[in-house]
């Protein structure tokens, strides 16, 4: 997995973080039996999905492979396999 940067870009990183902060503040309401503090957390949440999905779109996520590229991994992965 280290080999190919899946994951290591500013969207990702960002998208998680805040997720991660709204699990946290979700969990913290959950257990203290406030609703409305449970359901802001869901809310940063999906903050987190869109503004990674927003950093994507703006450049700052993985660039998606090419036919050329695909068909090359391909025929690699077919010929270590017939090795």
């Amino acid at each position: 997995m280290s080999g190919s940067s899946h994951g290591h870009t500013p969207a990702a990183w960002t998208g998680v973080i805040i997720s991660f902060i709204g699990f946290c503040v979700a969990g913290v309401f959950m257990v203290g039996a406030n609703l409305v503090g449970f359901w802001a957390g869901v809310g940063v949440i999906l903050l987190g999905g869109v503004v990674g999905g927003a950093m994507k779109l703006a450049g700052l996520g993985m660039p998606k492979d090419t036919a050329a590229v695909v068909a090359a991994r391909e025929a690699a992965t077919l010929q270590i396999r017939s090795s």
